[in-house]
């Protein structure tokens, strides 16, 4: 990868990497207007933290993290809602970095802890996150509309 990787918070000029990466993740081309909608609310939102790794201007990955006060914690919790590394740099540190990041926010920010749900059908991300210090410790249930 060259020069050192560069960690910083996500800016307006980074929607068109973030939407390139969440139709990659999800494997769906999504609503565009709507997603810029959503993007530019949740960046601006100070509750939330999204950061983005790049060398050299050219995005390596990002990672989305939300927080809120939940009484069942009686204090305030991070989520992990999306992380992106790009294919050509898995596996050289770059999500280490930036889970890195999220790790010193919710020490400064006194979370009671960090949370990260993964798709069933994402396998691979079970151990990616056990190497990342996660514990698998919940079981998650969804209904679709």
């Amino acid at each position: 990868m060259g020069t050192e990787i560069q960690i910083r918070k996500i800016e307006k000029q980074d929607l068109d990497f973030i939407y390139k990466a969440i139709c990659e993740l999800e494997n769906e081309t999504l609503n565009f207007k709507v997603f810029k909608e959503i993007f530019n609310e949740n960046i601006s939102n100070p509750k939330n933290l999204y950061l983005i790794a790049e060398n050299e201007n050219e995005g390596l990955g990002f990672i989305s993290f939300h927080t809120q006060n939940l009484l069942h914690h009686c204090g305030l919790v991070g989520e992990i809602q999306e992380f992106f590394i790009h294919q050509k740099c898995r596996g050289q540190g770059v999500g280490c970095l930036l889970i890195s990041e999220i790790k010193n926010f919710a020490d400064q920010n006194n979370l009671k802890n960090i949370e990260v749900t993964t798709n069933r059908k994402r396998v691979e991300n079970v151990a990616i996150y056990e190497n990342l210090g996660f514990t698998l410790s919940h079981n998650k249930f969804t209904i679709y509309k």
